[in-house]
């Protein structure tokens, strides 16, 4: 039996409408899975493209997604991948087709939907690139582009999380249906994808797409990176021709353990000040202990109350305290 396409409203001519199946998930539950499986995900992506016009065109006039979903595809996190796709393209031509829509602000020209690697293959083999062209809002637009992404499962937790931030930023609704929609994201992945998403844009890209790491680790280094002073101490290892000749999963691998033995080798606070005291006559004997925040006086007897003296001493601490201050103002004033 063959699947219900979720974008029948991408493929009809008629004016686009919300889609409500892929909708009706942020309405039941972040429970509820939004589609029933990866494969699932896949034949509808498939589907936009299935019984569909292909037709080439120059790769030059397909400008990228509004919507980021990859972190620094021309990198080197993405040369092994790209040079697969550049070798199939090579030796037996293009065998799915890109989906573009004519670009909604520019004439002439087109927005890729998804298809990314395939275009760069074409364009670098001075080919044209097979396409479909659909008419499709903005909103359709990226609930495409995430299942498209998740269907290939090529994607990592933070291009997923940077898209969720890119579709969020554009208010297409108050709930958030949309991108978890175009992720299958409950609200509780989705909060923390939000949260890792807006972790400084150069640090992000200086680690790069780290494949590997998932939801988990991803906010365990943002947790890492509040603790007072080690943004700074991220950026500046980041930045260190040593980190920089890692690959991304192992920059981030090297960027926990960097952060986590500076909190342990970090500056200790100081233990305080310790002073004595004892009168002419040897009858006490006191210790004092102070941080700048915290002051204890220890009595002990030598054949006086201790306990009698710290009451007198505690009945007249206002007076203590006033001369105190009267002291220190007359400092202050040069007297």
């Amino acid at each position: 039996m063959a699947r219900k396409n979720p974008f029948a409203n991408v493929l009809s001519t008629s004016e686009p409408t919300v889609d409500t199946r892929a909708l009706d998930y942020a309405t039941k539950g972040a429970t509820r899975s939004l589609l029933n499986s990866i494969d699932e995900m896949a034949s509808q992506a498939d589907q936009l493209l299935a019984g569909e016009t292909i037709i080439e065109i120059d790769p030059n006039l397909i400008d990228d997604s509004f919507a980021k979903d990859r972190v620094a595809l021309d990198g080197d996190d993405y040369a092994e991948e790209f040079q697969r796709v550049l070798d199939a393209v090579r030796e037996r031509g293009q065998d799915t087709p890109v989906l573009v829509r004519p670009h909604p602000g520019l004439s002439g020209r087109y927005m890729l939907v998804f298809g990314h690697l395939r275009r760069r293959a074409a364009a670098q083999l001075g080919r044209k690139v097979r396409a479909v062209i659909k008419e499709m809002t903005d909103r359709d637009h990226v609930i495409a582009q995430g299942q498209e992404n998740n269907s290939r499962a090529n994607t990592s937790f933070i291009e997923k999380a940077i898209f969720a931030a890119e579709i969020v930023s554009r208010k297409f609704d108050d709930d958030n249906s949309t991108v978890m929609a175009a992720l299958g994201a409950d609200k509780s992945t989705l909060s923390k994808m939000l949260a890792v998403a807006s972790l400084p844009a150069p640090l992000l890209k200086s680690i790069g797409r780290a494949r590997r790491v998932g939801r988990d680790r991803w906010y365990e280094i943002k947790l890492l990176l509040e603790k007072p002073g080690n943004l700074d101490r991220a950026v500046s290892f980041t930045a260190l021709p040593s980190t920089a000749e890692l690959g991304s999963d192992e920059r981030f691998d090297a960027l926990v353990v960097h952060l986590k033995s500076s909190s342990k080798t970090s500056k200790p606070r100081s233990a305080g000040t310790k002073a004595s005291w004892s009168p002419a006559d040897g009858l006490l004997a006191g210790e004092a202990t102070g941080d700048g925040k915290k002051f204890t006086l220890a009595l002990k007897a030598k054949g006086a109350d201790a306990r009698a003296f710290g009451d007198y001493l505690t009945e007249h601490l206002d007076r203590f305290y006033e001369e105190f201050r009267q002291r220190n103002d007359r400092q202050q004033n040069g007297e």
